[in-house]
């Protein structure tokens, strides 16, 4: 197979609404060819550009004439693959994304190791603010979001429910993890994430 040949068929094996970045293809041909290669499938419209750089592969639903819009986390963690960030939900979007609020924030924010900056597509904005390496960086993806949301929530005004929710939620090698990771985190939030893995 051609170089497009090989990037066509790996974004045809992507999962529907999987968002990707050029650097995903690095592996299989030069940045001009794949530039040139994603620009041509976003012209024939089999794919759809989100912004500068970033992609998805949309899914139609029949129902309602239109594309399903791409999951917003995917975009990030796009982007954070495209600036080498690590990142992980903060606010209103940890929140969301474990299911404590249903409610779809207008601004998703993550923090991150990287700079400061905001992203904007549709009436959505992605905003990742720097944190200390020791937020992030040290511990697993899921870990720190739920330490984020806690935050979020306040030493306060966590409930009994939403710790029963949670203990229902994670998985066992989940809350192992918030107990190894959690330990560098705030004392209250720790004995919170200490509940929360209780039996």
């Amino acid at each position: 197979m051609t170089y497009k040949d090989q990037i066509i068929n790996r974004i045809d094996n992507l999962s529907t609404n999987k968002v990707f970045i050029s650097n995903d293809f690095f592996d299989i041909a030069s940045y001009e060819t794949i530039r040139s290669t994603l620009n041509r499938l976003v012209e024939d419209k089999k794919i759809r550009r989100i912004m500068n750089g970033i992609y998805y592969k949309p899914k139609y639903i029949e129902l309602i004439g239109e594309y399903e819009a791409p999951s917003i986390n995917e975009v990030a963690n796009a982007l954070s693959r495209k600036y080498n960030w690590t990142i992980a939900p903060s606010g209103n979007a940890a929140l969301n994304l474990l299911g404590l609020s249903t409610q779809v924030p207008s601004k998703w924010t993550y923090i991150s190791d990287g700079r400061y900056a905001n992203f904007k597509f549709g009436n959505i904005t992605l905003e990742f603010k720097h944190s200390n390496n020791g937020d992030i960086s040290k511990m697993p993806t899921f870990t720190a979001m739920v330490i984020q949301a806690i935050k979020s929530i306040g030493k306060d005004k966590i409930t009994d429910r939403q710790v029963d929710f949670l203990r229902k939620k994670i998985s066992n090698k989940e809350k192992k993890a918030l107990i190894e990771y959690g330990k560098s985190t705030s004392i209250w939030v720790y004995q919170l994430l200490k509940r929360i893995c209780e039996e």
